[in-house]
């Protein structure tokens, strides 16, 4: 792969309550475990950055595929949930799911243009095959 763009972050302290900050100081946050997991839950944590970019990430790509077929994306939206939790072997795994909204196109459009976009998202070619990602498209024009 011969790279575009190259993102730099480090976190630091206690991991999960430390924090974590980018080289050109964008992003900048106190990272807590949610009280699920026994923490305090006042800042953010990795599954909620990580469902941030996935549903920006896919977003884009969705666009990109829809500006292509001359598709209505008017209102479209994405929505990313990350789940932590045990693994049948050993440590801990992820699973994912997006929720989109293309309430200007039909349903068969939209799982179209939805196939095509996990085809070309990043996140979704990084976590292929190595986590579950479940989509869903919950809104479309009937």
């Amino acid at each position: 792969m011969k790279p575009l763009y190259t993102a730099h972050a480090l976190a630091s302290g206690e991991g999960r309550d430390g924090t974590a900050r980018t080289n050109d100081g964008k992003l900048d946050v106190t990272l807590s475990s949610p009280q699920e997991l026994g923490g305090t839950g006042e800042g953010t944590n990795p599954e909620q950055l990580f469902a941030a970019g996935y549903a920006a990430c896919f977003h884009s790509a969705l666009r990109l595929v829809g500006r292509k077929e001359r598709a209505d994306l008017t209102d479209s939206a994405v929505a990313a949930k990350v789940h932590l939790g045990h693994l049948d072997t050993a440590g801990f795994g992820l699973a994912a799911e997006l929720e989109i909204a293309l309430p200007a196109l039909d349903l068969a459009t939209a799982e179209a243009l939805v196939a095509k976009a996990h085809q070309i998202c990043p996140y979704s070619n990084a976590t292929r095959g190595n986590i579950t990602v479940d989509i869903k498209i919950l809104e479309y024009a009937a």
